[in-house]
């Protein structure tokens, strides 16, 4: 059985995380038992979820343990199993973690799905078709609900769940607007994903002056609004959401350090009668099969043009991942292990 190097939470960040948060430690790969797989991971999935989990405070999943492999989605290949259903050669998509190999028990529920690379790169499944691409799809189509000619606006535009909420909103007909920090992420967002427009956060200093700039890009209001973000830009987009908006919470990455985000104008909420609504993509799973159809068809008819940022190398994802809090990223961020 090979080596493995894995990356660990050593301790709790005290506001800002740091690469002295994490530890990269080598340890044996036990022997297989019966029902396990042993996995080769070629890419690792960052996402920003995973800050909230390095807090030991209420959250909506435990906290990750600290001296454990860190959670996280992984695709790879089968290089053993003692599982009748899994063979050597097998594209596996599962929670593998921050680490180079894993050994799954197969007889769980989801631990590990096999997927189709023909038409669909393997590295998709952790973005476009995985587990971002499932977030914009519920989001969009089960809290937003567009119809179409609707406007529908989406923070952390060019990230891996605007970049998938582009096609879909798109395919249903909408007007599609997003927010992003820097020239170079909204031209992308306009040229290449489908925006309509884009407007970039970076030129405004105040709620207020990016809100005159969601007005001017949204002339006929926002029906929905998909968040990833939270603060100065939600108070920004909630002056100009139409009535009966629906407003679908997917992160609030600007408090992920743990400092408040008061929000200035609550009372839009109820004089324009705005649903608002958070989800947890892991507690619908009812929906991740008709939503990985249409995204693994957007992705294979090249409608869904996702970018990826690449790390390379398991003691490269500390740094990956602090990146990604600060918007370093474009596209999905990944880690190559292979």
């Amino acid at each position: 059985m090979p080596s493995n190097r894995q990356i660990h939470l050593d301790n709790r960040p005290s506001g800002e995380a740091l690469a002295s948060n994490f530890k990269l430690v080598t340890s044996d790969t036990p022997a297989l038992q019966m029902s396990q797989v042993l996995v080769r991971h070629h890419y690792l999935s960052l996402d920003p979820y995973m800050r909230g989990r390095m807090n030991d405070g209420k959250n909506y999943a435990q906290p990750q343990p600290l001296g454990q492999t860190m959670i996280g989605g992984t695709v790879g290949e089968v290089v053993d199993s003692k599982h009748p259903k899994f063979t050597v050669g097998d594209q596996v998509v599962g929670m593998g973690g921050w680490q180079e190999y894993s050994v799954v028990d197969a007889t769980q529920l989801g631990a590990l799905r096999k997927v189709d690379t023909t038409h669909v790169p393997l590295s998709a499944y952790l973005g476009a078709v995985g587990m971002p691409g499932v977030t914009a799809y519920y989001g969009l189509v089960k809290i937003i609900a567009p119809k179409i000619g609707d406007t529908v606006v989406v923070s952390a535009a060019t990230g891996a769940v605007g970049s998938a909420l582009a096609a879909l909103a798109k395919a249903r007909g909408c007007r599609t607007v997003g927010i992003a920090g820097g020239p170079e992420k909204c031209q992308y967002a306009v040229a290449e994903l489908g925006f309509d427009a884009c407007i970039d956060y970076k030129l405004h200093s105040t709620a207020a002056s990016l809100s005159q700039a969601v007005a001017e890009a949204c002339p006929n209001g926002i029906d929905g609004y998909f968040e990833n973000v939270g603060g100065m830009v939600l108070d920004a987009v909630l002056p100009r959401m139409n009535a009966f908006g629906r407003i679908a919470v997917c992160g609030m990455i600007a408090g992920y350090d743990g400092q408040p985000l008061p929000l200035s104008y609550p009372a839009l909420i109820l004089t324009q009668r705005l649903k608002v609504q958070g989800f947890i993509v892991s507690e619908h799973m009812e929906v991740w099969p008709e939503a990985l159809t249409e995204l693994g068809t957007l992705v294979a008819t090249g409608k869904l043009r996702a970018r990826e940022s690449i790390a390379q190398g398991i003691a490269a994802a500390p740094e990956a991942f602090l990146g990604l809090l600060k918007g370093k990223n474009f596209g999905k961020q990944l880690v190559k292990l292979v």
